[in-house]
């Protein structure tokens, strides 16, 4: 079988850089892939970041400076993991330079730099453009995606989906930019944390109509680099109250929770969805359990708990009765981007995708009409239909 490499360029080497190369040096765990991705160039302003990839990567040419990497013409894609405030001004030159773009959520600061983002990649149908959020391919979250493209759980009751951690529970860590609002931005937990938790609802078409936010501060300063307490800004912890529906007949409410301080979480995805005909429900606390209510009249209602096991979307060499972890689900997201730049949607191995800028967008809508929510304690249109 002819193998497809996809080259890359790195810009952000930071944790979400590194655990890229870590995916691509272990690429021969997947298998009867026609394609594999070849990091040929990495860039960040930090020299320990830079040092770490060239140990790292063999052959990697490294850079200090961006658009030395969209400058390479060996670099066919990019993957790009930087603050918030630069994401438009890399987002759109990456594009501009034509090369194949996997960025970071929230995809623009806010929404009017996300949408500049988007007219950019609708001006270039022919460069591909998404969004990370690997989350979605844990083997449950798959399996609760199928039913919901095979319309399995009869009239949508209810959903709840959430991303938690508890990182910020110390109120003596270090200030760092996520905790910056011109870095950050506005939507604080939402703009990083929104995406994960939104990705399958957006894609199965639930998108609120309105609705009704809480965004709490619990943290309101912590310490700089020298020791000295300064503002921390941005929101911690925003619990969203949703309407999602046209009409009445098919309403139903969509609790989102995006949580930096989540004591006992250190890094939480849930989504249940209650149904007529199903429901089902899936953590990353049991990432290798999947649970399941179909509804039968007459018979006991009753949840059924199933052991999943290795049940990757793109076959891999790890037994079915080994457990699926993070840098698995990486390296599915991964697989999902390039089996898409190379094959075409239509084309793909399996049908999930990574994150759309459309469904950025919508992620964009949803956290304005939060932040006016809070602002006036007032239920808010999200403007999405």
């Amino acid at each position: 079988m002819a193998t497809r490499v996809v080259r890359f360029g790195v810009i952000g080497c930071g944790l979400m850089g590194r655990e890229f190369a870590s995916a691509a040096a272990r690429w021969h765990h997947l298998v009867g892939l026609d394609f594999r991705p070849q990091i040929v160039a990495a860039c960040d302003p930090e020299p320990a970041a830079l040092k770490w990839f060239e140990e790292a990567v063999p052959g990697v040419r490294v850079a200090s400076d961006w658009r030395r990497v969209l400058d390479d013409r060996e670099v066919e894609a990019v993957y790009v993991a930087i603050p918030h405030h630069l994401h438009r001004e890399v987002y759109v030159a990456a594009i501009d330079a034509g090369k194949h773009l996997l960025g970071e959520k929230p995809f623009g600061i806010d929404a009017a730099a996300n949408a500049e983002i988007l007219a950019r990649a609708a001006a270039k149908p022919d460069v591909l453009v998404r969004c990370s959020s690997e989350f979605p391919f844990f083997p449950g979250m798959q399996r609760i995606v199928r039913a919901i493209r095979e319309k399995r759980f009869g009239r949508i009751l209810d959903v709840r989906s959430g991303l938690l951690h508890s990182s910020d529970l110390d109120p003596d860590k270090p200030i760092n930019w996520k905790r910056v609002v011109a870095t950050n931005g506005e939507s604080g937990c939402m703009g990083d944390l929104g995406m994960h938790a939104l990705h399958v609802p957006l894609r199965a078409g639930w998108f609120p109509a309105d609705l009704r936010a809480v965004l709490t501060k619990i943290v309101t300063t912590r310490p700089d680099r020298s020791g000295s307490r300064v503002p921390c800004e941005t929101w911690d912890n925003a619990v969203l109250a949703c309407r999602v529906g046209r009409a009445q007949s098919d309403e139903f409410p969509m609790i989102v929770e995006t949580k930096r301080i989540s004591p006992g979480d250190v890094n939480t995805l849930y989504l249940e969805i209650a149904g007529t005909d199903l429901s089902m429900r899936f953590t990353t606390r049991r990432p290798r359990t999947i649970e399941s209510l179909p509804y039968r009249r007459g018979e006991p209602q009753a949840w059924h708990v199933a052991d999943l096991g290795y049940a990757s979307a793109y076959p891999a060499i790890t037994g079915a009765i080994f457990e699926f972890g993070f840098p698995d689900a990486i390296l599915q997201m991964w697989a999902a981007f390039c089996d898409e730049l190379v094959h075409g949607a239509a084309g793909m191995r399996q049908p999930f995708t990574c994150a759309t800028p459309d469904e950025t967008r919508q992620c964009h809508a949803i956290f304005a009409a939060a932040l006016e929510s809070q602002k006036t304690g007032a239920t808010v249109k999200t403007g999405i239909w």
